[in-house]
């Protein structure tokens, strides 16, 4: 107990607090797309599973094209206005979409364009902040932080998944999206509110963007842990765009009872990831990574209990364990990331992470809609459930995953230390 309140002793920090509620806001808005764009889209007339899948690949693709230009920008300019210009961004996205749902002009390419816009917001606020972090949290108290905002990320997450679906059942899709969009827009204010003392930045002859790249990639590929376990998730995040973005929503629709089913699912999971961030609060395994690969094996977990037409109960528990899984991994995999990776160039070695890592989820959407068509949905998720399993059992084999040690942690600074 001792050891969680001085965890909890870091909220003393204004800079880290103020960062805490605009993340926790961010994602709040976040948490009410999924189920508010899944049935928005399935409820438009003449609309099919390859709709939904179209509009979700408009948005994903323009977020991994934009990740690297991401990354350098934010290497290079203060991440916080950096991350201040893409929830802007995600806002006018998802006020676009909202506002073509509610008047009922809908056609398929002014869609994509609106979910693009949201993408690219994404690809420009996610780097910088894996980058801003150590701007605000001290180097001995990283791990604490980055599961404090996984903490307010995760309660967001469960808010959203009740109250998106209850609005989507009662008010439709295109008010929940602007309840998201009023959100990214208020995160984007309180980032404005963060004051940071400008981080000293490497001298010496200016680089192209392209140099820019090059060297990133030369710190992301040096680290065998690091490109082994996101090309591990190039395959994961594939298998879970296809079950969570349209093959899990169709399931749900066809024997589940529809959007009230998959937000029960998507708040099992939310509330798993509580469990799994305060969770990792304390946990300290001398082997991160390797303990982070192995938690992935469970995340098949739903969508076998999916293919296998479970009951709703058990596949909520099953999205209960994805969610606990996933969230450790974020946690020790971030922290390792922001120990191991030099800062100047910590934002373009997330945007390698974040590339790799998503560069499949388009494919995986686009497959959905017609595998569903083509096997049955039970047999595609149990498709995802595999990929899933053999993905992860074969980045156990890199002895960079298995070897990789955190160093000697020392608890000995007191807890009015983070009163700053």
């Amino acid at each position: 107990m001792h050891g969680y309140l001085r965890d909890l002793g870091l909220l003393r920090d204004r800079r880290f607090t103020l960062l805490l509620i605009a993340r926790t806001v961010s994602v709040l808005g976040s948490a009410f797309a999924p189920v508010a764009l899944a049935f928005g889209v399935l409820g438009l007339p003449g609309a099919t599973a390859s709709t939904l899948s179209v509009v979700l690949t408009a948005e994903s693709v323009p977020m991994i094209a934009f990740i690297l230009v991401g990354g350098v920008i934010a290497d290079r300019l203060p991440r916080q206005r950096v991350m201040m210009a893409g929830e802007l961004l995600m806002a006018a996205g998802f006020f676009g979409l909202a506002a073509m749902l509610l008047t009922g002009w809908t056609p398929l390419p002014a869609l994509g364009a609106a979910a693009a816009l949201s993408g690219v917001g994404t690809a420009i606020a996610f780097p910088a902040l894996t980058g801003i972090i150590p701007e605000v949290v001290p180097a001995d108290r990283l791990q604490t932080g980055n599961a404090l905002l996984g903490l307010g990320a995760n309660a967001s997450r469960v808010a959203g998944a009740v109250l998106g679906g209850g609005t989507v059942v009662l008010f439709g899709g295109g008010w929940a999206l602007v309840a998201s969009g009023a959100m990214f827009a208020a995160a984007g204010v309180l980032l404005a509110m963060l004051r940071l003392e400008p981080v000293a930045r490497p001298r010496g002859e200016s680089h192209s963007m392209f140099a820019d790249l090059r060297d990133g990639w030369r710190e992301f590929i040096s680290r065998q842990w690091i490109w082994v376990v996101v090309a591990q998730f190039s395959l994961l995040v594939m298998a879970i765009q296809a079950g969570h973005g349209v093959l899990g929503p169709l399931m749900a629709k066809e024997s589940l009872g529809g959007p009230a089913a998959w937000s029960a699912f998507l708040a099992g999971e939310a509330v798993g990831t509580i469990a799994g961030v305060t969770l990792s609060l304390r946990l300290r395994p001398s082997r991160p990574i390797l303990v982070g690969v192995l938690l992935c094996l469970p995340t098949a977990l739903p969508y076998l209990l999916l293919g296998l037409d479970a009951p709703l109960w058990a596949i909520v528990a099953g999205g209960f364990v994805l969610g606990v899984c996933f969230d450790v991994f974020g946690v020790l995999w971030q922290t390792t990331m922001q120990r191991e990776v030099p800062a100047e160039s910590l934002s373009r070695v997330s945007s390698y992470d974040m590339l790799g890592s998503l560069m499949f989820g388009p494919i995986g959407l686009l497959a959905a809609g017609g595998a569903a068509a083509f096997f049955g949905t039970e047999e595609s998720l149990l498709g995802c459930a595999v990929i899933i399993v053999v993905a992860t059992l074969a980045a156990l084999l890199s002895p960079g995953v298995r070897n990789l040690r955190a160093p000697q942690r020392h608890d000995t600074a007191p807890a009015d230390a983070d009163a700053r």
